[in-house]
């Protein structure tokens, strides 16, 4: 097929205090006694969102560790679980950053397709649809929400799930969710969404689709990150939808050269992906500088994300890369 049919989530709500109507939406989706599963970001442990979410019957919430990006054998464990306790359930909802997304769509796959989840690493590979699930997204940034994709790190490899079957068919994106996310995490995972709109508009496999989304994502990155001085609700609200947009742009475009590298340089050395991309243009030359163009001086003396200045540091170009490669 010489062009992409794109695979999009199924149903989208968007507003503040769109997650207070979930039990409305999960309603027509439950099947008989069978539980309503949520993923819950271990972060959430005693606070306040853990009571706000709907459980009826036989639902039951699991809190997961994402203190290491999501791997096979966490997905089919939790897999095996719910299938001992329960035979079947109506549904996964991950609820969290990438990670807990990520871990929704993949046990949601496996919950109805045979072996191991790293027999589905690839392109294509599933050819069952998983059970019903939902992504709402704590942290915005890393697009896990609208992609078609839930990348694992496997016995051999780091790759994605990538399928038509692996797309949210619901998600729920409210900002009053990530407004006391902390402010480092916030910082790092917003960036995730910058470099993708940089890989997508940057590459050699732009389209007017991918470019769309991925100019109005920059832009909505360059309010929060440049045009302002001070965090507030209405950046939350932005960065959310630039996260949404960000996602789509790199759904029908690709990643750069420098994707796959900064898996290991986050895996190994903690290494956010603003980061990878400031010690690779010490080893490449690049053509511009999107983001440090306009950058303002938010405080005397400092520059936009509040670092006293250095001289002799080369300015920070933060766009990874020419080559294309994959997505996953």
């Amino acid at each position: 097929m010489q062009f992409k049919n794109l695979k999009l989530v199924d149903y989208v709500v968007y507003g503040r205090g769109a997650f207070n109507q979930l039990d409305e939406i999960l309603a027509p989706r439950r099947k008989d006694n069978f539980p309503m599963i949520f993923f819950l970001d271990h972060y959430f442990i005693g606070k306040p969102l853990a009571g706000r979410i709907p459980l009826r019957g036989k639902d039951k919430i699991v809190y997961v560790d994402v203190t290491q990006e999501p791997k096979t054998k966490q997905v089919d464990a939790l897999a095996a679980e719910l299938k001992a306790e329960f035979g079947e359930v109506s549904g996964i909802i991950g609820i969290g950053g990438g990670s807990a997304m990520d871990l929704a769509k993949a046990v949601s796959l496996m919950m109805t397709n045979p072996g191991s989840s790293a027999d589905y690493q690839g392109w294509d590979l599933v050819k069952v649809p998983g059970v019903f699930k939902v992504g709402i997204p704590t942290l915005s940034g890393t697009g896990a929400e609208v992609s078609r994709t839930t990348v694992l790190t496997g016995p051999t490899r780091k790759l994605g799930m990538n399928s038509d079957f692996t797309p949210f068919n619901q998600i729920v994106l409210d900002p009053e969710l990530t407004k006391n996310a902390p402010a480092n995490q916030r910082f790092y995972t917003g960036m995730d969404c910058y470099i993708h709109c940089i890989e997508s508009l940057e590459g050699t496999y732009l389209n007017e689709f991918s470019k769309s989304y991925g100019e109005k994502a920059l832009q909505l990155c360059q309010k929060v990150f440049v045009e302002k001085n001070h965090w507030d609700d209405e950046s939350d609200d932005q960065l959310m939808m630039a996260s949404y947009a960000g996602g789509m742009s790199i759904a029908y475009s690709q990643v750069g050269v420098a994707h796959g590298p900064g898996h290991r340089l986050r895996r190994h050395h903690r290494v956010g992906r603003d980061q990878q991309a400031r010690q690779a243009d010490r080893r490449r030359p690049c053509r511009g500088n999107r983001l440090r163009r306009r950058r303002p001086q938010c405080h005397p003396g400092r520059d936009a994300v509040g670092r006293q200045p250095d001289h002799r540091r080369r300015p920070a170009r933060l766009r990874p890369g020419g080559g294309q490669r994959r997505p996953g």
